[in-house]
């Protein structure tokens, strides 16, 4: 169990279980009344943006020279990211926003975090995932729907397309993110 602890302790383990705990509490806690999708939203996006910062340890050239491999831990790692933020997020939830919605969410924005560490670093996890939740927030409405594929996490659970970006994107950050790591 030596490996496990220190590669908790490379990745801030305790300190992003403690985030991805207190935000979607915090979030639920400010937004009292008007709990919405885009509250729920915004506090799985927070939680998994902050936990996302230990997407990699302190110095990326020594964990490649392991003698064993890492896909398995990273994957585990980002999978069990996602996992708590959303456990947590539906233990808070109102019965406003369905469990469909964020879990699908909860996919996508871990993919995100997934594709951010890999392109920019671990510590540049928060990016792509807070990123695109903005990008979701001005999103024009148009009949062509292109506003589906930008908002995503703010559709309905019956819009398809959300569902296929997000797993789409979670297929893409776990798989990228998990074969290569995150980047120097």
């Amino acid at each position: 169990m030596r490996w496990l602890t220190l590669y908790a302790r490379s990745r801030r383990l305790p300190a992003s279980l403690a985030a991805l705990v207190l935000c979607p509490i915090a979030i639920r806690i400010l937004a009292g009344a008007d709990w919405s999708v885009l509250s729920a939203s915004l506090a799985l996006g927070a939680a998994i943006a902050v936990a996302a910062t230990g997407l990699s340890g302190q110095d990326v050239d020594l964990d490649r020279t392991a003698a064993f491999g890492w896909f398995p831990r990273r994957l585990v790692h980002l999978v069990l990211l996602g996992l708590v933020a959303v456990g947590v997020l539906l233990l808070v939830r109102a019965s406003v926003v369905p469990a469909s919605v964020i879990v699908r969410d909860g996919l996508g924005l871990v993919g995100l975090a997934g594709l951010a560490a890999f392109a920019f670093g671990g510590q540049f996890g928060w990016t792509l995932p807070l990123l695109w939740l903005v990008l979701a927030l001005f999103a024009p409405p148009d009949p062509a729907g292109l506003s589906h594929v930008l908002a995503w996490p703010l559709q309905p659970s019956d819009v398809a397309v959300s569902w296929w970006l997000a797993g789409a994107l979670f297929l893409a950050g776990a798989g990228v993110y998990s074969a290569a790591g995150a980047r120097r």
